[in-house]
């Protein structure tokens, strides 16, 4: 049990890059603010969890729920291929939300994975990605351009989770260029776009284990998403879990 206040807290992941602000030119542990933003409406307490410590229980043991947010591509060679020229990777972020997502399934910490987060959900569960969309979908829908988000209808599977939490069809603001190919042991595609791609995972059963290919902190004004991760936060705390 993580914390003994009404509110849950939620760990979010982060990535280091190099960065400048004030004076200061350093490497630096980043998040968008909206995911915190998201977070706080939902009724959450946001805590950011760096890469820079390889303690997962340690790190779950102090939080409720886990997001594991977008950014970079996942390693290839985790799901048996060479990289495709446009991939982008960050190893040593992978090893480290790998083994926070593994102990997290393992002791029942809900989580929510989104774009990169879902694509790390599926590949830690044994399953492949589309390296780049645009040579499957033949456009480039689903990432327009660098730095703008694409808009994406996403349909949902009837008494899904997430069709429980948005309805049988929602909206999404997208930005990724790969997608989930053969699904990860468990998991179920319950969110397709209109061209097939498959825009949100989950793991049936009791606990909360979803992921969404688009970014739901894009949209401040909606966090159904986030909102039913605090909720299932607040519910496993109260059990004692």
């Amino acid at each position: 049990m993580a914390s003994n206040g009404s509110d849950p807290v939620i760990g979010l992941t982060t990535y280091l890059e190099p960065s400048s602000f004030a004076v200061w030119e350093t490497e630096a542990a980043l998040l968008h603010r909206v995911y915190l933003d998201g977070v706080v409406r939902a009724g959450g307490i946001p805590v950011l969890l760096p890469p820079v410590v390889d303690a997962p229980d340690r790190l779950l043991s102090v939080v409720d729920g886990l997001v594991l947010v977008g950014g970079a591509d996942v390693e290839p060679a985790r799901y048996g291929e060479e990289p495709h020229e446009t991939t982008y990777t960050r190893p040593d972020r992978d090893s480290f939300e790998f083994g926070l997502l593994d102990r997290a399934l393992a002791t029942g910490v809900p989580v929510l994975g989104v774009c990169r987060g879902m694509e790390v959900l599926n590949v830690a569960l044994g399953g492949t990605l589309t390296q780049h969309l645009p040579e499957t979908t033949g456009d480039l829908a689903h990432q327009p351009a660098r730095a703008t988000f694409g808009t994406t209808t996403v349909t949902l599977a009837e008494g899904s989770l997430a069709a429980s939490i948005l309805g049988g069809e929602t909206k999404g603001r997208c930005y990724h260029h790969q997608a989930v190919a053969a699904l990860g042991d468990g998991l179920r595609a319950v969110g397709w776009a209109s061209d097939g791609t498959v825009e949100a995972v989950e793991l049936p059963g009791p606990g909360f284990a979803l992921g969404v290919q688009w970014h739901p902190e894009q949209d401040i004004d909606d966090v159904r998403l986030f909102a039913a991760l605090v909720a299932a936060a607040k519910e496993r705390r109260e059990k004692g879990a």
